[in-house]
C-alpha cells in the first residue's frame, strides 16, 4: 500500500515533491482555486472569490515522475490561465513508489538489466540537464547553466528499446533523441522497474490486475 503526499503551492512560488524511498508516481496535478482559504493571506476578496476554477497539468507528471526529488518554479511552467482575474495555487498528490534509476553522461550507453523472470518497466526517462552538478566535471559554466533541459520524446525512445526485455542499452546522444538545448552538455536519466513477467491491466496506477 502507497500513502499518498499532496503540496499545495501558490501560483509563483517553486513546488518541491520528494521520496525518502523509491521515485515519485504523481496521481494528480491541477492548477486553479477550489477554496477561498488557500493561499489567500494578503489577497483582495475578488482574487479569491472564484472556488470553480480548476485545469489539469499535465507537465508536472513529466517533470516529476520517476524521480526521488522535484522542484518545480511555477512561474516557468507557462500554464494556460482558467480563471482570469483569481490567484491561483497548484495542487499536486503523488506517492513514492519502489524503482531503480539509470544516470549516464552525454555520449555514454546506459545499459539496463533484470533477473531471469522479471522484465524492465520505464517509469520515466529524460535526456537533458536539470541541474547544473550532474554530469558537469570538466565542462565550462556555459554547458551546465540550462537546467530546464527536456527532451519530450524520452519516455517514448527508451521505451521502445527497452520496454518489457530482460535487459537493453540505449546511447545517450542527440543522433538518437534530438538536441533538446543546444550548447548544452546533457545526460539521460531512467527510472525503471524489475518485473513480473506478464501483462497486466492498471487502473490509475495504483491496482494492476494480472492475466
Amino acid at each position: 500500500f502507497h500513502f499518498s503526499e499532496t503540496v499545495v503551492t501558490c501560483d509563483g512560488f517553486v513546488q518541491h515533491l520528494s521520496c525518502d524511498t523509491g521515485v515519485i508516481s504523481v496521481q494528480s496535478a491541477t492548477y486553479g482555486r477550489t477554496s477561498s482559504q488557500i493561499c489567500s493571506f494578503g489577497r483582495p476578496q475578488s482574487q479569491i472569490s472564484n472556488t470553480w476554477c480548476s485545469i489539469n497539468v499535465p507537465v508536472i507528471y513529466k517533470r516529476c515522475d520517476g524521480l526521488r526529488t522535484c522542484g518545480l518554479n511555477t512561474q516557468g511552467l507557462s500554464t494556460p490561465d482558467p480563471c482570469f482575474g483569481t490567484y491561483k495555487y497548484y495542487t499536486t498528490n503523488y506517492i513514492c513508489i519502489p524503482a531503480g534509476s539509470s544516470l549516464v553522461c552525454e555520449h555514454e550507453t546506459s545499459a539496463l538489466t533484470c533477473e531471469h523472470g522479471t522484465v524492465i518497466h520505464i517509469h520515466s526517462a529524460n535526456y537533458g540537464r536539470t541541474d547544473s552538478s550532474t554530469c558537469s566535471t570538466g565542462r565550462p559554466p556555459a554547458q551546465l547553466a540550462k537546467t530546464d533541459c527536456y527532451s519530450l520524446n524520452s519516455h517514448t525512445t527508451v521505451a521502445s528499446r527497452c520496454e518489457w526485455k530482460s535487459s537493453c542499452s540505449i546511447l545517450a546522444s542527440n543522433s538518437v533523441f534530438s538536441d533538446p538545448c543546444f550548447g548544452t552538455f546533457k545526460y539521460l536519466y531512467i527510472s525503471y522497474s524489475c518485473v513480473s513477467k506478464c501483462k497486466c491491466y492498471c487502473i490509475e496506477k495504483l491496482y494492476c490486475i494480472i492475466f
